[in-house]
């Protein structure tokens, strides 16, 4: 089954191309559908909720392609932030250029916030949630996934993207960044929240 997903992450575009394999279908990305970027999808993601971003941006694009749409928020929530930069994660830094210059500013706004905190108040999880669209106009269906860890003091790790080399992971005590891709897909926010929608796209038996 070929199904849009509406993301032109790179890093995200990476792991989901391998979970979709696994489960049997085809993940079709916005320039592989024949959709150029346009401005209004900065205007996608402006909610403070994580489900209402992933429902306007599947919407978006399914009325573009007219194909099976899944779309996916996702982000950081620190504790000791009051749950940010969450929705925020992307633009947490305010900065612009390339996708690695703006990892790297919102690393740095990161660690500048945190400094001085004790491990104990580094605690944080990825989040994930994710609207799926049968058809333009249908009901969205949703799944989400979390993971738990702790915000380091320093970048571990050279893989991964976004606050990856920052997030110590509880499940393997590592950072996504020095994790293997298949470990962190059997364990990140995304992993979790894709795997469950695979699954339900399944027949029953």
């Amino acid at each position: 089954m070929k199904i849009l997903v509406a993301t032109r992450s790179e890093g995200k575009q990476r792991e989901l191309r391998r979970l979709f394999a696994e489960a049997g279908h085809e993940a079709v990305f916005p320039s592989e559908a024949g959709v150029p970027w346009s401005g209004a999808e900065e205007l996608l993601e402006v909610a403070d909720s994580f489900q209402t971003n992933a429902r306007v941006k599947a919407e978006y694009f399914a009325r573009k392609t007219g194909l099976p749409t899944v779309a996916d928020d996702s982000g950081l929530e620190v504790i000791a932030l009051g749950g940010k930069p969450g929705t925020r994660s992307k633009r947490f830094a305010g900065a612009t250029g390339a996708p690695l210059e703006v990892d790297q500013a919102n690393n740095k706004e990161l660690l500048r916030r945190l400094s001085g905190l004790a491990d104990a108040k580094r605690r944080a999880r990825y989040r994930c949630v994710l609207a799926y669209l049968p058809a333009p106009g249908a009901v969205p269906r949703i799944f989400e996934g979390t993971c738990n860890g702790r915000i380091l003091a320093e970048l571990r790790g050279e893989g991964g993207f976004g606050y990856d080399p920052l997030f110590l992971s509880d499940d393997l005590d590592q950072t996504f960044g020095e994790a293997d891709p298949a470990a962190k897909d059997t364990v990140s926010h995304r992993g979790q929240a894709f795997r469950a929608f695979l699954a339900a796209l399944q027949p029953s038996s």
